[in-house]
């Protein structure tokens, strides 16, 4: 479980929402606004348009109502107390009555110098409170290799864990493992064949229904060197659970070696067979059935079956519709056997015990069950007059592996598809990750190999991964002339300087915004966007000799430069470290 890191100094956007606070205050102080108005609508934020100023607040607009007067007359107000703060230049109503503030360029190297002082804790928030969220993510069928169609779910959940712990929570970062259905007795039946195969057997093709893959060899020939030709001709009921015990956990030493390769470690395992083991779904259903939440009955004919045709079963129904569902939801079947839905339910009964939060990554074709699992955890954890744990479900889209514009073949060893391993063996772990959040989940995605290591702009990866490189090599040759980044001259830095700082300074609001949306792939975003205001930056160098980082006849200008280089390079590592992406030091 990652637990709290130490937190940065209060930033720009926070320290000026304290500015407008304190201002609202002064007027509640001289009676022109009544005291106790609720301010949680109050925003400060960049305007829309940076024409306009480098702050905004919707202060006016949202407490002009509950105060009883317009808002521009209270904007009116406001606005002669902002503009009395020694580092904001002007204030302006716009519009209704919006607020645009220019601040001082002081401000903005303030903040520059905050980012040094802060280093790797510069975005890091206390927004979480130390509340635990559990994010569960991949949960795959312990039935094989990681494939790419696991891959996208895997970084974003584990994106999300990360954006999440560095705003301040604590993070349970946990793994499903479905052990308990049909697919582990057919992994156990193909474990068999390999077993026969080991010893000797000529099992010709692998027969139909079981899976091909050639990972399943190694696993066949350490059964046999553990149990001989035992279990050769003995009837399955003998060696079907031992076999499956022993697959299952030659597959998870796999799962996590897969991982492990693109810097994934989870927290926390759990099994379904276990949990039914422990007699986590009984459990789930006494205590719904308890709050009048599960009852005996029967579900509708599908759609298309007659009277004649469709026996109705009595089966217990889950009150899913009292959630939003539109339907009740069955959570055994008619064989006494759990459905998936009621297994699921017992295992989010179970993870609502420790967090306080939870979020699943599911694979867009999970789409059809979301409402019912959603319905599921607010009764749960909703009784009695209590408030519904929050729980949120991403849904990710599938990725097309292409090369050169084609579909990649499947891979021999895997039988049926392409290995998470053998891409980013091919690739690299950063451009993996990276790759994965330049989309938002739910949109479809194609993973080129050629275009994902290609040098342009038109790369993300790549555009990011050069302008830390660009400033870990101008550093380099500051070092080489005896001169280092310093903040004694800050003030020295123009517009086009502070344009960049302007940009780096939105990272923390970036960060909390992103946590609070579980939406890891804004912080990619973010990040090439900071790189574009810095690759904008140099190349006014290009054309402008006394605009380059470093200007040999000055030495206070240039180290004043390598400060504002040093401190864009520190955002992009630590927005780069949320993604779990290393910051390249060259290219």
């Amino acid at each position: 479980m990652t637990t709290d890191s130490p937190v940065a100094a209060q930033t720009l956007f926070a320290a000026y929402a304290g500015v407008i606070d304190a201002a609202l205050d002064a007027l509640v102080a001289k009676g022109a606004l009544p005291a106790g108005l609720p301010r949680g609508a109050v925003t400060c934020e960049p305007p829309r348009d940076a024409a306009h100023g480098d702050l905004a607040t919707n202060a006016a607009m949202v407490l002009a109502k509950p105060a009883g007067t317009n808002p521009r007359a209270l904007a009116a107000l406001l606005v002669e107390e902002l503009a009395a703060h020694p580092r904001i230049v002007s204030a302006e109503i716009a519009g209704p009555g919006f607020i645009n503030l220019r601040l001082a360029d002081a401000a903005w190297t303030d903040e520059l110098a905050l980012i040094g002082q802060a280093a790797n804790s510069y975005g890091r928030s206390t927004l979480g409170g130390g509340s635990t969220v559990n994010v569960e993510y991949v949960s795959a069928n312990p039935t094989g290799p990681m494939h790419m169609g696991h891959c996208r779910g895997a970084v974003v959940g584990d994106a999300l864990a990360a954006l999440l712990e560095f705003a301040g929570h604590k993070v349970i970062k946990e793994y499903y493992v479905n052990d308990a259905g049909a697919q582990v007795d057919v992994l156990a039946r193909s474990a068999h064949v390999r077993y026969r195969e080991a010893l000797g057997e000529d099992v010709g093709g692998i027969p139909e229904g079981l899976y091909p893959g050639e990972y399943l060899i190694p696993l066949g020939q350490a059964l046999a060197a553990e149990f001989g030709d035992r279990y050769v001709a003995a009837p399955e009921s003998e060696w079907l659970v031992l076999f499956r015990q022993k697959a299952v956990a030659a597959m998870l030493v796999m799962i996590k070696e897969d991982l492990a390769k693109l810097g994934i470690v989870h927290d926390l395992f759990s099994s379904e067979a276990e949990l039914q083991a422990a007699g986590k779904p009984e459990a789930a259903e006494a205590w719904l059935r308890a709050h009048d939440l599960v009852y005996d009955g029967h579900l509708e004919a599908p759609k298309g079956k007659t009277p004649e045709d469709w026996e109705p079963v009595e089966l217990p129904l889950f009150r899913s519709t009292r959630f939003g569902d539109d339907q009740d939801r069955p959570i055994k079947k008619s064989d006494g056997s759990w459905t998936y839905f009621g297994a699921d339910l017992a295992y989010h009964f179970q993870k609502a015990e420790t967090a306080d939060a939870l979020v699943d990554i599911w694979g867009a074709d999970h789409a059809g069950t979301v409402k019912r699992i959603k319905a599921a955890v607010a009764a749960l954890t909703g009784a009695e007059g209590a408030s519904p744990k929050p729980f949120e479900v991403k849904l990710v889209q599938m990725v097309q592996l292409l090369r050169d514009g084609q579909p990649v073949k499947m891979s021999k060893r895997a039988g049926n598809f392409v290995t998470l391993a053998d891409v980013v063996e091919e690739v690299g772990k950063d451009v993996v990750r990276f790759t994965m959040l330049t989309r938002k989940p739910d949109a479809q995605m194609d993973f080129d190999f050629a275009k994902v290591v290609e040098a342009s702009k038109d790369n993300p990866v790549f555009y990011v991964q050069y302008a830390h490189a660009r400033i870990s090599s101008t550093l380099r040759k500051g070092a080489e002339l005896g001169w280092a980044p310093s903040a004694a001259h800050l003030a020295l830095l123009g517009q086009e300087e502070l344009a960049v700082v302007k940009q780096a300074a939105q990272f923390p609001r970036m960060v909390e915004g992103a946590a609070v949306a579980r939406e890891p792939h804004r912080i990619a975003f973010f990040l090439y966007d900071l790189a574009a205001a810095f690759h904008a930056y140099w190349n006014v160098g290009n054309d402008k000799p006394e605009k380059r980082f470093i200007v040999a006849q000055d030495q206070a200008l240039t180290e004043a430069r390598l400060f504002l280089a040093a401190q864009i390079g520190q955002v992009l590592k630590n927005g780069l470290a949320i993604l779990g992406v290393e910051a390249a030091q060259e290219l």
